[in-house]
């Protein structure tokens, strides 16, 4: 049975429906108490690169590229064993995807959600 995989903002409160809580942002969310964010991994190194991110500076208009970009990146091998945990935890539990950004559909989180259930479907 396929597991759930969602995203949203890590200032929302936390929920029980929430399951594995991972921050994919390089970097912590400002004003967020580590003790508040409630988060089970953070794992850096799934995000896009600085450069990555300050060119794309969350502009709706750049997200395809941005989009296009980030995939390229998640598949260098500096990525690639943080890509592989995620997987294999989206593999084996609920997943929830916690960003900073105030647009979450036009983040690294939604692209990371699509590309987690794109590789699950190609393996069914």
């Amino acid at each position: 049975m396929a597991k759930k995989i969602t995203y949203r903002r890590i200032y929302e409160e936390s929920s029980p429906e929430d399951g594995k809580r991972v921050l994919v942002d390089r970097v912590w969310p400002r004003g967020m108490r580590k003790a508040d964010a409630h988060v089970d991994e953070w794992l850096r190194d799934v995000a896009p690169s600085t450069e990555l991110r300050r060119w794309y500076g969350h502009e709706p208009g750049r997200f395809d590229e941005f989009r296009r970009r980030y995939l390229t990146e998640l598949r260098e091998p500096a990525r690639q064993q943080a890509a592989d945990h995620l997987r294999d935890i989206a593999k084996h539990d609920k997943v929830t995807l916690l960003t900073a950004t105030h647009d979450v559909d036009h983040s690294q989180a939604a692209v990371l959600t699509e590309w987690l259930s794109s590789a699950r479907r190609s393996k069914a």
